[in-house]
């Protein structure tokens, strides 16, 4: 006959940016724990001890990853996600009103895991390699939004202050736009600036030429007045070089990250697979496709559990007469948009992607319907050569070669 102590007991943690609500119960569903932890790793390490003495069977968390989910898994927790989106619609269940507390949803996926533990899979640790990748990965794309931030402040600032400096070269943060900018940073700077001494600046900066100096040098002089006084152009230029400073160091930070992800992408012994890929090669995607689907292979046992979490497989809903076909929301975004920024490139490179996605746009479908329908049918194919660590084969890819025949 077992005891009170002898019950099996299952945690939920509510997650948040400050503070993490953490409630455990028992199999009956009765309240054994109730308490919250500051968001530091130092307080991670007290919680993982803390649930491992109490012995609990599982842990359910609204996240897949971050510090609080890899100490967990260290620990060798079963980790199971029940996703916000879910959360919300079982918060029915268990208030008439659906009201949210961070209490009362810590509870929510405790009981959740306690009743429908079956329906749940638990996360899996990829290997330490695929780990620092994704990590390398998903910060050199946050460096990335960054710098585009960057660049619309630049924007901005040059409306109010340089009118002719916007699209006078490819892109505001290049090289020569920036060089131009820390010698010319606003309409003002520009007020002795001659044709010869223009094209000498840009013989110094070695400008490649694309557009004539003559051409160049109407659209900086026959640009509207920015309207301003010698002081507030004096303030305004102050900003500009904020802006390009930071530009550059964002820039920089990011080449660097580049660097390493290539060199470690070359270690990784799933590397092969993904460079394989057309319009993958041997840089950023490649890497970020491979870091967001990870290295272990019982996490997706087939094409459609991958093309559901990828969010691009449609939802269907059919209800008595109705029946309807719809974006799925509850997806991995990241690993969605590692997929998609790859099929979408890939159509020009692969014919037989070429004809998926023209297709789909013949039928109607806008760019993004038709890219995801593209991105589903990549799944089958990488999850084919993910399973067999194969390298892509167009040769062997009976798609590819159908269209290559036709």
């Amino acid at each position: 006959m077992s005891t009170e102590d002898d019950r099996r007991l299952f945690a939920g943690i509510d997650w948040a940016s400050k503070t993490h609500a953490i409630c455990v119960i028992d199999e009956h569903g009765e309240i054994r724990v109730r308490f919250e932890i500051p968001n530091t790793g130092k307080s991670f390490n007290g919680l993982v001890k803390r649930l491992t003495k109490l012995g609990v069977d599982g842990v359910a968390i609204e996240r897949c990853d971050g510090p609080l989910v890899e100490a967990l898994l260290d620990a060798d927790l079963r980790v199971v996600v029940i996703t916000p989106r879910q959360v919300k619609g079982l918060r029915s269940r268990y208030t008439g009103s659906g009201a949210k507390s961070d209490a009362g949803d810590a509870y929510l996926l405790a009981d959740v895991l306690r009743t429908d533990a079956r329906r749940l899979t638990p996360l899996t640790q990829d290997s330490d390699a695929t780990q620092v990748l994704r990590s390398l990965s998903r910060t050199r794309k946050q460096l990335v939004e960054a710098r585009v931030g960057l660049i619309n402040q630049l924007h901005a600032e040059l409306e109010r202050c340089f009118p002719g400096a916007i699209g006078l070269f490819a892109r505001l943060d290049s090289d020569v736009t920036i060089a131009f900018l820390r010698r010319y940073p606003t309409q003002h700077a520009t007020a002795r600036l001659t044709q010869a001494r223009f094209a000498a600046f840009l013989r110094r900066i070695a400008y490649c030429g694309r557009k004539p100096v003559e051409e160049l040098y109407a659209r900086v002089t026959d640009a509207p007045p920015a309207g301003l006084s010698a002081e507030e152009a004096d303030g305004h230029a102050v900003c500009v070089y904020a802006l390009l400073r930071a530009m550059e160091t964002v820039r920089n930070q990011e080449r660097e990250l580049e660097a390493e992800i290539i060199e470690r992408l070359d270690a990784h012994a799933d590397a092969h697979i993904f460079t394989s890929l057309p319009k993958a090669g041997h840089g950023v995607r490649a890497a970020a496709l491979l870091a967001e689907i990870g290295d272990v292979r019982a996490r997706f046992p087939d094409e459609e559990s991958l093309a559901a979490l990828a969010g691009v497989a449609p939802v269907t809903r059919a209800s008595g007469k109705v029946h309807s076909v719809g974006f799925r929301w509850a997806a991995d975004k990241k690993l969605r948009n590692a997929l998609i920024d790859f099929a979408d490139d890939s159509r020009h490179a692969s014919p037989w992607a070429a004809k998926i996605y023209q297709d789909a746009i013949a039928r109607g479908k806008r760019h993004p319907h038709a890219v995801r329908i593209l991105a589903r049918a990549w799944v089958r194919v990488i999850w084919r050569c993910w399973q067999d660590h194969t390298t892509y084969n167009p040769q062997l890819h009976g798609g590819a070669m159908q269209q290559i025949a036709a």
